[in-house]
């Protein structure tokens, strides 16, 4: 196993829910095609139309997909963290996307060659079987957070938004400005810090110089849409009976 950056303490593969659930037989096969790689806040994985050299397994990053308009608007489309891969691309056959993959939340993932990633994803097995679960739950999130977005109030979404970067963090604290959270959510800026005020007034979170502190995680879910349930419901509801068969460390 390949490392391209200084490993933070405690740092491996387990620490990604989809490594971690392969067989010990189907991970070995891949572990010497994964590289250790640090994930700068901003870092542009891949870009529109551009040909995917590799797919990322994040571990303690967070990976952010999103549409740039011709106007230069931005929205998310889905977010990945640990539960997932970025570069779903590369084994469905289509090798390049229409959308860029840009890291959200600064931290370390494993990358992949492109080819070995195809290698094992057409000798069949578990890993085929759990790329194509993942990819489900990742086209469900991308379905639900449209509908969100054309349906929910801002503060709805913000809510939504904050409850899945958390599930995909060991805490409850996000570094993050009210500007990219508006890039995030395809908003006006002023509707984040309108919204963000609300909850912070209710006492559900903090707000101070590009640091977001969840106070009230239990109060946040009940500000937030049905949309953050049934993501997370469909990604447990895929990959209930598979995360424990290599333990998360």
């Amino acid at each position: 196993m390949r490392t391209s950056a200084t490993s933070p303490l405690h740092h491996d593969p387990n620490q990604n829910h989809l490594l971690a659930a392969l067989p010990p037989s189907e991970f070995e096969a891949l572990a010497g095609d994964l590289e250790l790689v640090q994930m700068r806040l901003g870092d542009m994985l891949y870009e529109p139309g551009r040909q995917l050299s590799h797919a990322y397994f994040p571990t303690t990053s967070i990976v952010s997909l999103h549409y740039v308009m011709a106007s230069g608007a931005t929205a998310e489309s889905a977010g990945v963290g640990n539960e997932g891969v970025v570069g779903v691309a590369l084994f469905m056959g289509g090798n390049t996307t229409p959308s860029s993959a840009v890291v959200q939340t600064a931290g370390y993932a494993y990358r992949m060659d492109a080819r070995a990633l195809k290698h094992g994803f057409a000798r069949g097995g578990f890993l085929q079987a759990l790329l194509l679960r993942y990819t489900q739950a990742l086209m469900t999130q991308m379905a639900q957070i449209a509908a969100c977005t054309r349906h929910h109030s801002v503060e709805q979404q913000l809510c939504r938004w904050l409850l899945m970067t958390l599930d995909r963090l060991p805490g409850n604290e996000l570094v993050m400005t009210q500007e990219l959270v508006a890039g995030m959510l395809g908003v006006r800026r002023e509707g984040i810090t309108e919204a963000a005020g609300k909850l912070q007034k209710a006492g559900l979170i903090e707000y101070r110089r590009g640091h977001i502190m969840v106070l009230d995680r239990g109060g946040l879910e009940k500000h937030a849409c049905e949309c953050y349930a049934v993501v997370s419901n469909e990604l447990t509801r895929l990959l209930a009976d598979v995360q424990l068969r290599r333990r998360v460390s």
